[in-house]
């Protein structure tokens, strides 16, 4: 992206003026090496959002940004709710996409040789792959059910964990206004017992040690500390979300074929949300159903291990929250693409264990790569809508990481690092390459400089599990 085109607010944000169509300002958060190298369909696709309609204070896009398909991957903005508008492409397709870390009472040493054995019964229990299918089959009344409940559903009637985990799930694992009758039944056949399973494209599991602590007294909180074993997988709302993502998008245009947005009070719009609300209820529940796997295989294979969920976000989401726009605070529609929560504790919704501390952040690095939990700060509020970065975001595009290496150059890299890797598909594979992404200490660094999020503990894989 062309400097000479933003105004510098500081070393870590920028600024696109009020010009043209557009009805806010657009911010962007990141070094100038970050800025630098974003693509420049950012810059254009960052002015299209802040002339949406009903848009609110500002446009912004985190370090993470690359190219979206009309809406940046790493975009935050927020719309009035009577005035403005739901952009389907602020959340599309993969509804609540998601991240949970499961916490260990395990040191490093209790499974340094047993390393390998835990992927290989990884990868054998939870299924991978974008068209794979699960071992849990629901009826249409159980999936209807679980589509209004969320993951409470999948404790209560599966007994795959505990209900008291639901305090460590961001909005309980439930989101309110669900409405499996705005669900299509071309996305209810697509559902395909997918419950469990990680999916394709970038979603993974890890296999991690804690390797620093940067915050002692809030790694505390979040039950984390230096060598411990813990798990990170990033999974969504599958099938079913991508089907709804696809019935809406073409519904939205049909309606309005210029832009893909509709009015939030029209029909139209109360219709879409109650089938959003319903897909991130899906993917509470899945990302549940594999943290109760991770448990099983742990205790399968070692026997007597503790563990426990200390957070579970998602990343692509469409919310109604409490914000303070001019000199008052309302609700507003928040959309957040390849965005998280990055809440502190003075936000009302925050989950309960984390009101002091604010709330855990979980940012997965590329395979092979550190990952980072930060916490939420009370600068983003204001600033970002309380938000900031669920990853690193991607440097390059998966036909272009394809053509740099193979897979075996790849795999022969992670052991030398002793990192695992177990894939059932090494073309794909190539597509998430460390290489494809940005360095994940940059992006850190533009948060935790820019005042959005705190480090509290970085995260070393030890083995991972893709499609």
């Amino acid at each position: 992206m062309q400097l000479n085109s933003l105004h510098r607010v500081s070393d870590y944000e920028w600024m696109i003026p009020r010009q043209d169509a557009m009805l806010v300002d657009g911010v962007i958060i990141g070094s100038r090496l970050i800025v630098e190298a974003m693509d420049e369909a950012v810059y254009s696709q960052l002015k299209k959002v802040a002339s949406l309609p009903g848009i609110l204070e500002k446009a912004i896009v985190l370090p993470n940004a690359h190219a979206g398909t009309g809406f940046p991957v790493g975009c935050v903005a927020a719309f009035d709710l009577k005035e403005g508008v739901i952009f389907i492409e602020g959340a599309l397709y993969d509804y609540n996409c998601g991240e949970r870390l499961v916490t260990t009472n395990l040191i490093y040493q209790d499974i340094e040789k047993k390393v390998d054995t835990l992927i290989k019964a990884f990868f054998k229990i939870i299924p991978t792959g974008a068209m794979t299918q699960g071992k849990i089959s629901l009826s249409r009344k159980e999936l209807r059910d679980m589509m209004s409940e969320g993951a409470k559903w999948v404790i209560t009637n599966r007994g795959m964990g505990k209900e008291d985990e639901l305090e460590y799930i961001e909005d309980n694992g439930f989101a309110p206004g669900a409405d499996p009758d705005f669900v299509s039944e071309e996305a209810i056949k697509k559902e395909k017992n997918n419950l469990g399973t990680l999916g394709g494209s970038n979603h993974y599991l890890e296999l991690q040690v804690v390797d620093e602590v940067f915050d002692i007294e809030k790694a505390r909180v979040f039950g984390l500390f230096k060598n411990q074993v813990v798990v990170t997988f990033h999974a969504g709302s599958r099938g079913l979300g991508h089907q709804i993502g696809l019935d809406y998008q073409s519904l939205f245009r049909s309606m309005n074929p210029e832009a893909v947005h509709l009015l939030s009070e029209s029909e139209e719009g109360k219709r879409y949300m109650g089938a959003v609300r319903a897909a991130s209820n899906y993917a509470f529940a899945n990302r549940q159903v594999i943290s109760h796997a991770v448990h099983n295989v742990f205790n399968d294979i070692i026997k007597d291990v503790d563990t426990n969920t200390m957070y579970d976000l998602g990343h692509n989401t469409i919310k109604e929250e409490v914000h303070k726009i001019g000199s008052s605070k309302r609700p507003v529609l928040v959309h957040r693409r390849g965005a998280t929560r990055s809440f502190s504790g003075k936000m009302q919704e925050i989950s309960r264990p984390y009101r002091v501390s604010g709330q855990p952040v979980i940012v997965g690095g590329s395979m092979g790569t550190y990952s980072y939990v930060l916490s939420g700060r009370e600068e983003s509020i204001e600033r970002t809508f309380a938000s900031t970065v669920h990853g690193t975001g991607r440097a390059m595009t998966p036909e272009d990481a394809k053509k740099l290496s193979d897979f075996e150059v790849i795999n022969e890299d992670l052991l030398k690092k002793n990192i695992f890797l177990k894939t059932k598909n090494k073309e794909l594979a190539l597509e998430e390459a460390p290489y494809a992404y940005k360095d994940i200490e940059e992006i850190v660094q533009s948060i935790s400089k820019s005042g959005l999020s705190q480090r509290v503990a970085r995260l070393k894989p030890i083995g991972v599990i893709k499609s």
